[in-house]
Parts: structure tokens; sequence; C-alpha cells
């Protein structure tokens, strides 16, 4: 297993954390839910109280528990059974965390629930990974509430499909199982518009810690000063950029001009209507 080779191997260790595969799974869980990617994400969602959530593709269930922990009454569907990444993993969280976390292995173009079971859609990273865009958006929004609302999180984004095999190249995780892809931000935007989705916000690249984790403001100021310290200026410039005052100035800017392939892009979409 992909994962299992990256947990073995010391040299990915920082890639390990950055992916909260670290074991135990609940420390790893922990931290995700005080990570700043978290608090950033917690502004769009909308008060626990009474609400179902659906994480989908869920993984090992770091979103899963941090939704349990916010207050909400969670299922996660996860099409993998492992117990270091998939299904299993998850119930054994809940169960150590004493979590009510019901876990259902599935897909996402096929959601074994009724219309309008949930008022929350949480999707990390998992768009990108839909064999029919069309479908995914089509079955979130038929399981989402009037009213709910869908968090679409960390997809990747190509230009054009030129840039496909230098995204390939560039992912970290793409030659261990060769299961990642990326769409343009007009497919995804197509994809759910034509769901009936009213997309509320797009979050580029650079505009929120939900798209630069696992950096973090600081270590982007760091890595960007030292890329930049061969040219005249650089590291101040640097400094400058990703200084408080100015980066979230300068951070819309950035992302409009980013064109990196697999760049990450966040959706934050209304299923119309009002919430019961």
């Amino acid at each position: 297993m992909a994962v299992r080779g990256l947990l073995s191997d010391p040299a990915r260790a920082e890639l390990v954390l950055a992916c909260y595969y670290d074991q135990p799974l609940e420390n790893a869980a922990a931290r995700y839910l005080g990570s700043a990617e978290w608090s950033a994400i917690r502004a769009f969602l909308p008060k626990a109280q009474g609400l179902r959530a659906l994480d989908l593709g869920a993984g090992n269930g770091i979103a899963s528990f941090a939704l349990a922990k916010s207050g909400f009454d969670v299922t996660a569907v996860e099409p993998d059974p492992s117990g270091l990444v998939g299904a299993t993993a998850i119930r054994g969280l809940a169960e150590k965390q004493g979590l009510p976390i019901d876990v259902v292995e599935s897909w996402g173009e096929q959601l074994p629930f009724p219309d309008a079971s949930f008022d929350v859609v949480f999707a990390r990273q998992v768009m990108h990974h839909a064999r029919s865009l069309n479908d995914l958006a089509g079955q979130i929004f038929r399981v989402l509430k009037p009213g709910g609302r869908l968090l679409a999180l960390r997809d990747h984004v190509i230009s054009d499909d030129s840039q496909l095999p230098a995204f390939f190249d560039s992912h970290p995780l793409h030659n261990q199982y060769g299961g990642e892809f990326a769409y343009t931000r007009a497919a995804y935007v197509a994809a759910l518009t034509s769901a009936g989705f009213n997309i509320h916000r797009e979050i580029g690249s650079f505009d929120s810690d939900i798209n630069i984790a696992p950096y973090s403001r600081a270590t982007l100021q760091e890595t960007a000063a030292r890329r930049a310290s061969t040219l005249p200026g650089g590291s101040w410039l640097a400094q400058l950029v990703f200084s408080q005052r100015m980066f979230p100035i300068l951070a819309p800017l950035m992302s409009a001009f980013d064109r990196r392939p697999g760049r990450l892009v966040s959706y934050i979409a209304d299923r119309p209507g009002k919430s019961s």
C-alpha cells in the first residue's frame, strides 16, 4: 500500500505529517482540529446544533472527527475499507474517541441516502477524484437539504489539459498509487451550477489558510525568502509580501496570477431554498 510505504520511509516524514497520515490516528485528528485550516473552515460552517453533516471521501476520518467535535451528527462516506486510511480506520477512531460517526462504504457518484438528508456536505480533496464531476455534483445536491451548504475544499486546478503531465509529475503521491487528477476552474463551476448550486465563494490558491495548508503564512514567507535570496532585494520583497499587513491585500492578486499545474481551489456553495 502506498501510504504504508510512506510511513516506513523516514525521508517522507514531513509529507506524512502534511497529509495527516501519522500514527496514532487520534493524534493526527486532534492536530487537524487545531489547525489553521480547520479554523478557517469553521467560518463557513453553520452552527452545528442538531445538524447532520456528510463527510464525503472521508479518508482516515480527520474531518469527520473535527465535524463531530464541533457538534455535528456525522456520516462518513469512504469507499476504501482500509484500516490505515479508510473506513475501518474511521470506525476505530470513532470508537476510541466515543464519537457517534456513522461510516458508509460507498462512492460519491452513488450516494445511498434519501433526498434532502443532510444540512452540510463536507468534501475535502474529493471533487478532483470524481470519475464524473457532473454526477458527483448532482448526487451532492440531491442529498443536501434546501438551504444546505457544500464545502468542496482543496481541489486541484489546471489551466487546460496540457498541464496534466506536469501535474502528475509534481504530485508527491500520484506516482505511488496513480489516483490523482485535476480539472479546470470552469469545469468545477459548470458542474456545481449545472447541478443547481449557488456558488457563495470561490477561494483561490492564496486566499485562505484552507488552501495554503500545510504551509502557514510564516512558512510561505520563509520559503519565498529562501528562493528569492539570489535576487537583488528578493528576501526583503518576500518578507514584505507575506507580512501581516500586505498579505491579505496581495493574496487575491497572487491567486489570480497563479498558473501552477495542480494549484488548489475551494468552493463554498449552497442549495437554494430555506432550511427546515
